[in-house]
């Protein structure tokens, strides 16, 4: 058997894990296997193409192969024994922009070094394959850098407004399209610096259109187009795994997104063109009233008589590292003969499935952290919501004021509930920068400080 039928089957198998793997990781209970099918998946797949190398290349460019997957792995597990929760969402967009980033180097290899076609049919497919990769690949490189930029704070979160700047992203497509028509009939090295140029301005431009408080969205929709640029590399490689992996990657991310999308009440094209995320004009500030406080003490109270909790969580718990004293909380409360349930908003904190992650790594128990769609009708029956660290997720303008930057987006309904408590470091708005007219309800009261010190002091209170 040649190392190439070899390599055929194992990326079959690969290919089979992987697909395993998105299974696994649909569910709680299955997710730890899923990462397993994953990672074996991942093995199988890169000691194949080592063993394809040892065959077709020179010691060379074999021993240049095995050190970068040594140095690669090497610090991909530094990064992720180092990263704190907190900064999963903009580690992850920094990875999809390397994805990229490959996506483009392959295609300008692909065109710098390929094999002379007997077709000329084949030599356009080829160079086709080329320029589309090489689009897909730096749209998907400097978009990730945007997004990880935003998401560590290091740039502004407020979109970027351009004049016309939808004008300029169709121009921009538009121009792609053209100048893939000309370089298909006739390849030219500098078609290829311009359209790769294109696309690095285009990538920036896209996600630099958007606001903070949808980049939940974005860095789905980013992890959606490294699939197609790795799809893109797969078809220049000729690596039927490639494609395979590239596509679950690229369909699954689109779905996620179209998903996120709906419980955002936003427009799967606009996301797909940048052109969503811009906050309405500010008009004259709205005068709430005053907001109340309470003390840790008081929410104890509150909790001690309480029959039904609901905890919705967001990104302020994942800062606070609060997840440990709310799983404990919730064990007192449950052990006390009260309903203790968590409503997870779709897009609560920076990534999707940020909040459900945290909570499983405290042993909260699955069966009582809920969808937002399974709670939000319960709320208006539960005595008491702890809001730890969520804002746009549980801002009643969104359902109450159409003028408002985020009107139409679902969100939790806790206003409804007998007593609200909201954790907050202070009055400041949230992340898409939108004041909160729940903090001053009657039935809302405010919990100000470090969202884990305030937990451990209502235990201590219970």
């Amino acid at each position: 058997m040649t190392a190439q039928s070899i390599a055929t089957a194992a990326y079959i198998v690969a290919a089979l894990l992987f697909i395993l793997s998105l299974a696994g990781l649909s569910k709680h209970e299955t997710a730890r296997s899923g990462v397993a099918y994953g990672i074996a998946g991942m093995t199988i797949a890169l000691v194949a193409t080592i063993v394809l190398a040892v065959e077709d290349a020179e010691t060379v460019g074999v021993v240049l192969l095995v050190g970068a997957i040594v140095i690669g792995a090497g610090i991909g597990i530094w990064r992720a024994r180092e990263v704190e929760m907190t900064g999963m969402p903009e580690l992850i967009a920094l990875l999809h922009s390397f994805v990229g980033m490959a996506a483009v180097l392959v295609g300008w290899n692909g065109y710098l070094e390929h094999p002379v076609y007997p077709l000329e049919s084949l030599e356009r497919i080829h160079s086709a394959e080329v320029f589309v990769g090489v689009f897909i690949g730096a749209v998907t490189f400097t978009g990730s850098i945007v997004a990880y930029l935003k998401l560590s704070a290091r740039i502004k979160s407020s979109p970027l407004v351009l004049p016309g700047k939808n004008y300029l992203n169709i121009g921009a497509l538009v121009l792609f399209f053209v100048l893939t028509v000309v370089f298909v009939a006739s390849p030219n090295i500098w078609l290829l610096i311009l359209v790769t140029a294109l696309a690095l301005a285009l990538g920036w431009h896209l996600v630099a259109s958007i606001g903070g408080g949808d980049m939940p969205v974005v860095v789905s929709m980013l992890n959606s187009y490294s699939g197609w640029a790795a799809a893109a590399a797969g078809f220049l490689l000729s690596n039927n795994l490639l494609i395979v992996t590239g596509a679950l990657v690229g369909s699954s991310g689109a779905y996620l997104s179209y998903i996120m999308c709906q419980a955002m009440n936003r427009s799967f094209i606009s996301v797909i063109a940048g052109g969503f995320g811009i906050e309405a004009p500010a008009g004259e500030a709205t005068d709430y009233g005053e907001h109340r406080e309470v003390d840790a003490e008081g929410v104890a109270e509150l909790l001690k008589d309480a029959s039904s909790v609901v905890i919705t969580p967001g990104y302020g718990m994942a800062v606070a590292q609060a997840q440990y004293p709310v799983a404990d909380l919730t064990r007192k409360l449950r052990e006390r003969g009260v309903d203790v349930r968590f409503g997870i908003h779709p897009v609560a904190g920076r990534l999707p499935g940020h909040m459900n992650v945290l909570l499983a790594e405290a042993k909260v128990p699955y069966d009582i952290v809920l969808e937002m769609d399974e709670v939000n009708d319960d709320l208006a029956d539960t005595d008491v919501v702890l809001v730890i660290g969520a804002n746009d997720t549980v801002n009643p303008a969104a359902a109450e004021d159409p003028t408002s930057p985020i009107a139409g987006m679902p969100v939790l309904r806790v206003w409804e509930a007998s007593n609200v408590v909201v954790f907050k470091r202070s009055m400041a708005a949230g992340y898409a920068g939108v004041q909160n007219p729940l903090f001053f309800r009657e039935n809302s009261q405010m919990l100000f400080g470090d969202a884990k010190d305030r937990v451990e002091d209502i235990l201590r209170a219970l």
